[in-house]
């Protein structure tokens, strides 16, 4: 065990000291993947952290909710449940359907902005004009509107959150694929012999893959924000279920009582971890693109 941490560590200090010496753009990256690592594994060790069961009501004796103290450092909610706990496990939920979004949008925005691009015409017409369709409704308005119609749920949650994101993902692959089908390295496989398949998979995909990355970096903190989005208008997971944008909803009402700690210690772990995969996000974006780092 100690030996795994100490090569861990080997490689991973030469690397944040590397990326220190790229400027802004690297520390943006260090304090993007600070932030966002930190919450990952306070949500993740909630569930045996936390002081409390974030679930359990009246685990502070009423009235209720009581303002932060030393029993209870976040105070509680309506319910008498402890705020740190519910902090320390409410980003579970936000967390899978950010994570299951993005994969979505992979799986779905990719290959067809590879297919689209490549074969032209009237497919690349066709899929343009559906994707662009898309950018004509609200993302929020449009995430709501599907996660209406499918239910509660995670999945439901993030497959309708893809549905919004996809055609950003479509247009980054698309742009990329046009400009790379033309160069001479492309052409060469071309006269070479080498198939549509074989050139999109070997020569095309692995370049597109930077900015897909990129993408799907500033994609989970916009689905983290519109995860929130959807439980505040009751189309999350059920409310026995630890979750930041619950407490959100639930403190919202709360706020004109004077109870300020209910809503403004989700809110800012919400904001502080969308803030991190957009720093990550934004940070990579300079240091993959040579025009934007100079």
């Amino acid at each position: 065990m100690i030996k795994t941490r100490k090569a861990i560590l080997t490689r991973l200090i030469p690397s944040l000291t590397s990326l220190a010496k790229r400027g802004s753009a690297g520390w943006m990256v260090i304090i993007g993947l600070f932030i966002s690592v930190t919450i990952i594994s306070m949500t993740i060790l909630g569930p045996w952290i936390s002081p409390h069961d974030p679930t359990a009501k009246l685990v502070n004796p009423p009235p209720n909710p009581s303002p932060p103290s030393l029993d209870f450092p976040m105070g509680t909610n309506l319910l008498g449940q402890d705020m740190l706990s519910r902090v320390l496990s409410g980003g579970s939920i936000m967390l899978q359907v950010a994570f299951l979004s993005v994969l979505f949008c992979f799986i779905i925005g990719v290959p067809i902005g590879l297919l689209s691009s490549y074969a032209g015409g009237i497919v690349d017409k066709t899929f343009t004009l559906v994707m662009d369709s898309f950018y004509a409704f609200p993302g929020l308005v449009l995430a709501i509107a599907i996660a209406a119609m499918m239910g509660r749920g995670v999945v439901n949650m993030a497959l309708s959150i893809a549905v919004v994101y996809v055609p950003s993902y479509f247009r980054i692959v698309r742009s990329q694929v046009l400009t790379i089908r033309e160069l001479p390295y492309t052409e060469a496989a071309r006269a070479a012999g080498a198939k549509g398949r074989t050139i999109l998979l070997h020569y095309v995909l692995p370049n597109v893959v930077p900015s897909i990355v990129v993408v799907a970096t500033v994609n989970f903190a916009d689905a983290i924000l519109t995860a929130a989005g959807l439980t505040f208008v009751g189309l999350g997971v059920g409310i026995d279920v630890p979750d930041w944008g619950w407490d959100l909803t639930k403190g919202r009402a709360l706020l004109p009582s004077g109870a300020w700690w209910v809503i403004t210690f989700p809110g800012l772990m919400i904001v502080l971890l969308a803030l991190g995969f957009t720093f990550i996000g934004e940070g990579l974006s300079e240091l993959l693109n040579p025009r934007l780092e100079q």
